[in-house]
């Protein structure tokens, strides 16, 4: 279900758009109000007297016959701006359900690589970690440098801070680099498997 936050929008949008319909409908419905906002233009009299009343009765005829087409038309208006509004509703309702499960990919990926990562820090057994918070940085480094990114990055994961990083200033910059992505994550991010 949407967010009262995002039913508010959807609601404001939807608000606008039917009184914009509905003013032109109106206006298009009936053209006597089409003129700048203003009612039907009228006649300067003229000076017989013979055909004002003529005009007037034409006046009062188109009146009653644009008020009828108005009042026949003002039905099937609505049921247009319901069946638009319908259909407004249903591309956001559609819009909102690919985001969601765009969200739940994200999550099922994010979880996967949680999963990945404990799994990898469990693989160093505490002991190997300790033997190698023993060693000398340089002969540690080089140690590590042989083993796959996966193991390296536990162990070092494992390590104190200090011993960690005084372990991966020994090691080629480009080792160093990849393991601490590694150990950062972002090859999670990065790519998916």
């Amino acid at each position: 279900m949407p967010s009262p936050s995002l039913l508010q929008r959807m609601r404001s949008r939807s608000y606008g758009a039917r009184m914009a319909l509905s003013v032109a409908a109106v206006l298009l419905a009936c053209p006597a109000f089409a003129q700048d906002g203003r009612g039907p233009a009228k006649e300067k009299p003229r000076a017989t007297a013979d055909k004002a009343p003529d005009i007037a009765i034409a006046n009062k005829a188109a009146d009653i016959e644009a008020s009828r087409f108005c009042a026949n038309a003002a039905p099937s208006i609505a049921e247009a701006r319901i069946v638009w509004e319908t259909k407004q509703l249903g591309d956001l309702d559609a819009q909102v359900k690919q985001r969601l499960a765009d969200l739940e990919k994200a999550e099922a990926s994010v979880q996967e690589w949680v999963a990945k990562r404990d799994a990898m820090l469990k693989s160093a057994s505490d002991d190997l970690v300790a033997i190698y918070a023993k060693m000398q940085p340089e002969t540690a480094a080089t140690q590590i440098a042989a083993m796959d990114d996966q193991m390296a990055a536990a162990i070092l994961g494992k390590l104190k801070a200090g011993a960690a990083g005084a372990i991966l200033n020994e090691m080629e910059a480009e080792r160093a680099s990849r393991l601490a992505v590694v150990l950062s994550g972002a090859t999670a991010a990065g790519k998916k498997s």
